[in-house]
């Protein structure tokens, strides 16, 4: 078992309006995220749904979820897991003050690069940096707890999207919808391709005519792997 953090509150936790414990944790960790369940909490970490319900009944949380939340949301583990920011006073914002991870969600930047050309093999998935999203953007495009951005390479999407664009995925849309644009893995290489589905086929295309489509059939279907849909395109001029 891991270190649990668990409701007994200092007496500077309580002058600075700080709070431990699963609710105080959950609330944080879905403004951060852009989560709105406990279930997608458990997706968020990793963990079966059954361990969130049974870190409520106790009102602990598990140290390792308030560092992973912490990773994969860019927040603050401090004021993850005790509700108050490092540095200055420690103090958390004045009820007449806007709280800003109320309003924005922090995306994490992956150093994955999709290929919109032959594929590529860069698919590291460690996080550079994070971007701030509106929550209420997030949640009408999807699962927010599932959302990743990747930079593209190539230019076999263009015009709709450039070499050097930077995409967001997310990673909970894998059911394919006709013409949609997802990131997709082929044996270790990774695409960004508008995906069409035809009669026991899949077929790959390019918005760009001078490549040619991939057509997917029989035991080549099996090795595809829809790493999400892409929602939103980002480029610098």
């Amino acid at each position: 078992m891991g270190l649990f953090i668990k409701r007994n509150m200092t007496q500077r936790d309580q002058d600075t309006g700080a709070s431990g414990g699963f609710e105080g944790f959950f609330e944080r960790a879905a403004k951060a995220a852009g989560i709105a369940s406990q279930a997608e909490l458990a997706a968020l970490l990793g963990v079966h749904r059954s361990a969130v319900t049974q870190a409520k009944r106790k009102d602990a949380v598990p140290k390792a979820w308030v560092l992973t939340v912490s990773r994969r949301a860019g927040a603050d583990p401090d004021w993850l897991e005790f509700g108050r920011r490092r540095g200055g006073s420690g103090r958390v914002a004045a009820g007449g003050e806007a709280d800003l991870s109320e309003i924005f969600a922090a995306v994490p930047k992956v150093r994955a690069r999709l290929s919109a050309g032959g594929g590529s093999f860069e698919t590291g998935g460690e996080v550079e940096r994070v971007y701030p999203f509106r929550q209420d953007w997030l949640r009408a495009k999807g699962q927010p707890s599932r959302m990743v951005l990747m930079d593209v390479v190539g230019n076999s999407m263009e015009p709709e999207i450039r070499h050097g664009d930077m995409v967001l995925i997310d990673q909970g849309q894998t059911a394919v919808v006709a013409h949609g644009v997802y990131a997709v893995g082929l044996e270790d290489t990774v695409l960004v391709k508008r995906v069409e589905k035809r009669p026991g086929q899949l077929v790959l295309l390019s918005d760009n005519r001078d490549y040619a489509p991939i057509v997917l059939t029989g035991e080549e279907l099996d090795a595809l792997r829809v790493i999400g849909r892409v929602l939103w395109v980002g480029r610098e001029l």
